[in-house]
């Protein structure tokens, strides 16, 4: 999963597939990606790993890092099996 999202970050928000991006970067304060980019990686999570993300959990410390992102994914996809 994380290897998908760093993928999508790279080539989609960044578009440098070169740029040396770890999933525990933090996207947010270093200014790699803006808060409008914030929506359209949402847009693909909830997409590509079928979960719905709500409103009131489009929180920085669930899309700090892609670990953080992929951390909330398997709650949400475990959530929703229940």
């Amino acid at each position: 999963m994380e290897e998908r999202i760093l993928t999508y970050i790279k080539t989609e928000l960044l578009a440098d597939e070169q740029i040396d991006l770890t999933a525990d970067d933090d996207l947010l304060s270093s200014g790699l990606i803006s808060s409008m980019a914030v929506f359209r990686l949402i847009d693909f999570l909830e997409k590509t790993f079928s979960v719905r993300i709500p409103p009131e959990e489009m929180t920085i410390d669930n899309f700090m890092t892609v670990n953080a992102m992929s951390d909330y994914v398997r709650e949400r996809q475990a959530a929703a099996k229940v």
